[in-house]
């Protein structure tokens, strides 16, 4: 009897061990399940699979197109500029982040800060681009320097919808990014329907004067003439495609060989030809200059046709388009502009600011 006894608080005993071990088991199962895991892996936009913080909290580009896509996505996270602002450009971002530091970049013939870079701690460093070997090549050699992960986005015009969907997703700025990528799909579609409007017979042929003098340029298919080869505009400039920077050199007797209907010129804050071509002699021997023709694009804060190739030549799209095909466009561009200043540059402008802008970038009434 006494025997049995022992057997049975020896019995008691073990499954009352073996519960609590049970137990513990269980409670550290669910402590495991529930700790966050501190990095993901992902597929940029480039087919690379990156390893990034699972929680994005400090961002840079790699250069300007990136860097302009983050301030309209997430000023808040970005720890930098790639470049110094022109006054022209401060006049739309907000002044918290104009004082971000400028720390450099990977674009043109410049090579990034690795040391100023560093010491502005990105999570991770966005670097735009065509989806192509080059690219892949340089985030490689970029994340490689600096030990910090770098993720591929696409720059192209038409993607730029997919673009911001990506970043939104990466960045936890899905809301912001929906609004943003819808408004580039449909945008980039409205154009697409509306350049099959216009006949073969009446397409008008542009210039693209770059440079301080007006004698650079880029052909139809470059990365750098994409806003007028979408609206419609046929590119005279029958010059090598270079790669990169681009602006091929051209001369003064070529462009008045191709006699265009139009010329778009760089503004006078980026260096622009626009006020000297106006009064150049030899240059108004051409058939734009002799109408009227000749438009400075807008660049504020950035470039709307070009340079950097990024978010603003969507904008840019409804203004070349109205330039040079004002009844098959016809957009209110002083509505379009407020519009996209306050969505993507979260600045709300006045209907004189939209008008400043298109001073010199429309036909004279």
């Amino acid at each position: 009897m006494l025997r049995n006894r022992k057997w049975g608080r020896l019995f008691a005993l073990s499954l009352v061990l073996l519960l609590a071990t049970a137990a513990l088991v269980g409670c550290a199962a669910d402590d495991k399940a529930d700790v966050t895991p501190t990095e993901k892996t992902i597929t940029d936009m480039g087919g690379r699979t990156v390893t990034v913080p699972s929680k994005i909290e400090r961002v840079l580009s790699s250069g300007p197109p990136g860097g302009i896509i983050l301030y309209t996505l997430c000023p808040d996270k970005m720890v930098g500029w790639n470049t110094e602002l022109r006054e022209g450009e401060k006049r739309f971002i907000k002044e918290k982040y104009q004082k971000l530091p400028v720390v450099g970049g990977w674009y043109a013939k410049n090579t990034g800060n690795i040391e100023e870079i560093l010491k502005v701690k990105p999570d991770v460093v966005i670097s735009m681009g065509y989806m192509d070997e080059n690219s892949a090549k340089q985030a490689d050699t970029i994340q490689e320097q600096l030990g910090i992960p770098v993720v591929l986005a696409d720059w192209s015009l038409t993607k730029m919808d997919k673009t911001y969907e990506f970043l939104g997703d990466l960045l936890g700025e899905k809301e912001a990014a929906k609004k943003m990528a819808k408004y580039c799909k449909d945008t980039v579609s409205d154009i697409q329907e509306k350049s099959k409007k216009i006949e073969e017979g009446k397409r008008v042929s542009v210039y693209y004067a770059e440079g301080a003098k007006g004698l650079q340029t880029d052909p139809k298919g470059s990365q750098h003439t994409e806003v007028l080869d979408l609206v419609g505009g046929v590119n005279i400039a029958n010059v090598e495609l270079k790669g990169g920077m681009g602006m091929s050199e051209v001369s003064l007797e070529q462009v008045l060989a191709w006699d265009p209907d139009v010329i778009i010129t760089w503004n006078q804050e980026q260096s622009g030809y626009y006020p000297q071509l106006l009064e150049d002699p030899k240059w108004k021997e051409l058939k734009a200059v002799k109408e009227g023709k000749v438009y400075e694009i807008p660049c504020a804060p950035f470039s709307w046709f070009d340079r950097p190739p990024s978010v603003n030549r969507i904008l840019g799209l409804k203004w070349l388009g109205n330039a040079l095909y004002p009844d098959i466009y016809n957009y209110d561009l002083t509505k379009e502009i407020k519009e996209f200043y306050s969505l993507f540059y979260h600045s709300d402008i006045s209907d004189q600011d939209a008008k400043d802008l298109l001073k010199n970038a429309v036909p004279k009434k």
